[in-house]
């Protein structure tokens, strides 16, 4: 389950050409399940109206100080003791000035100051206002406090120039939101490493074998053990979006990915290995372009390390099993041969869950050879399955 689901988040707006990005995020915090108050300055009023926002979240848009909520509690206090977490974008200098100096002049500078919930920034201003040594004083003053500064993006600025200072890209925000909520989470502490994609054996320059697997199923499990606290590294071979929180190392082979987990895996408290690693690469890699004038070429193959077999270390394993027939037993087998506190068999003949598909269906069998067969599910709940047994043996 998204860690955003249910959540109430406030979404101050405060007055900068950026609050025109807003109604974005507070539209997609949406689409994530969670609850979106928002809290517009004077300012912010005047580069986008209310009613855009009131029409996105569906909930009513405070800009005023003395309104009036049930219970008898000053919008402020009633808004900042809802609040699971506060994000400012954009933050202006200004407002940036003023949660720091601890002013209330305003509804949402008072809210900030009464609320017990973390507090995000994401300021947007013009480069030389954000470079200013009195805005960086401010920010670390902030910092120390306990806020979440997000680094404002470079690019275009309203002034013409090119610098730093443009409010961050949605998913971004987003993504920082999700790594602040987390630090509650079940996994808080623990270091996780997951593997995802096929890896590919380099026949020369150009050619390499390689194999259908997407890595969807191996992000989904880094994603979900990071929304839910956990210090993750991934060692992928497919292309993983940049997010807070998570390590990325590239790999390309079965020997880079041998080498990259067995550096990852010092101090980890689990491995979960959802790569699809080759069994066999080419024992001679040619060194320039190989051109088509046989008709026939022999390849001579060698098997490649077994990864999980030769690890050191006392940390859970976690195996996957990708078979087109005999499922269980040679899932069984696999389990027994690599010392895996348990493993995650799927059919790949599978046309709803096979490779590339956004959904699994999968059995997951434990030392005991206990089986929980597990019915059709999209790969994050599969995710959160899986964590939640390497929660049990924790």
């Amino acid at each position: 389950m998204d860690i955003l689901k249910d959540k109430t988040i406030l979404l101050g707006i405060t007055g900068g050409v950026s609050a025109y990005k807003s109604p974005d995020i507070a539209s997609k915090l949406c689409q994530f399940g969670a609850n979106v108050d928002v809290v517009m300055t004077e300012s912010a009023a005047k580069f986008i109206p209310p009613l855009t926002l009131r029409s996105i979240t569906g909930r009513h848009v405070f800009t005023d100080m003395w309104e009036e909520v049930p219970g008898f509690k000053s919008a402020h206090v009633a808004l900042a003791e809802a609040a699971d977490l506060i994000l400012i974008a954009p933050a202006t200098a200004n407002s940036i000035a003023k949660i720091a100096c601890g002013l209330a002049d305003d509804i949402l500078s008072c809210t900030v100051l009464a609320t017990g919930a973390p507090v995000v920034l994401a300021p947007a201003m013009n480069d030389n206002m954000l470079n200013n040594p009195i805005t960086q004083k401010n920010l670390s003053k902030l910092k120390d406090r306990g806020f979440t500064v997000i680094e404002p993006g470079f690019g275009h600025l309203l002034s013409g120039k090119i610098g730093q200072g443009r409010l961050p890209e949605t998913a971004e925000i987003i993504d920082i939101i999700k790594l602040v909520l987390a630090r509650g989470g079940d996994f808080a502490g623990k270091r996780i490493v997951v593997t995802a994609g096929g890896t590919r054996e380099a026949i020369d320059p150009v050619r390499f074998i390689g194999n259908r697997s997407s890595g969807k199923m191996g992000v989904a499990v880094a994603r979900a053990a990071r929304d839910r606290g956990a210090d993750v590294t991934v060692v992928t071979t497919v292309p993983v979006y940049p997010s807070a929180g998570m390590e990325i190392v590239t790999v390309e082979s079965a020997e880079d990915m041998k080498q990259a987990v067995e550096k990852a895996v010092v101090g980890a408290d689990a491995l979960i290995m959802a790569a699809a690693v080759a069994d066999y690469r080419a024992e001679t890699i040619c060194g320039s372009k190989i051109k088509k004038e046989d008709a026939v070429i022999e390849l001579k193959m060698v098997k490649t390390a077994d990864i999980l077999s030769t690890l050191k270390g006392d940390f859970i394993r976690v195996g996957f099993a990708a078979e087109s027939e005999n499922l269980l037993e040679n899932a069984k087998l696999k389990l027994e041969r690599k010392g895996l506190n348990f493993i995650v068999a799927n059919d790949i003949t599978d046309k709803d869950s096979g490779f590339g598909a956004d959904n699994n269906r999968v059995t997951i069998i434990d030392r005991n050879k206990q089986t929980e067969v597990l019915p059709l599910m999209s790969k994050c709940e599969v995710a959160d399955k899986i964590l939640d047994k390497i929660k049990e043996i924790m």
